[in-house]
């Protein structure tokens, strides 16, 4: 992913850079897809705790985590056409 800009661009052409980006990612899987794929692998992060260890950083990791599954449910609600400003 290449989301770098130059100094002289406008902040628009930044946010279609990052939309681009953000599309591309997005067309190779349903947002489905993607919130299926981020609770397996966040299931078995869990489920190694109790082999590595506690992880310091855990709340931290699981904000994070509820970040990207609200993200992909928005991306959803956008292709449905239920989009509405934030």
């Amino acid at each position: 992913m290449n989301t770098e800009t130059h100094a002289s661009e406008s902040p628009d052409s930044q946010w279609i850079a990052y939309g681009r980006e953000v599309a591309a990612l997005l067309s190779s899987s349903t947002a489905e897809s993607w919130t299926d794929e981020l609770w397996t692998m966040f299931s078995g992060f869990m489920l190694a705790q109790n082999e590595m260890g506690r992880s310091e950083n855990l709340s931290n990791t699981y904000f994070s985590f509820k970040e990207l599954l609200e993200f992909f449910e928005k991306v959803e609600g956008i292709r449905k056409g239920e989009f509405r400003e934030l």
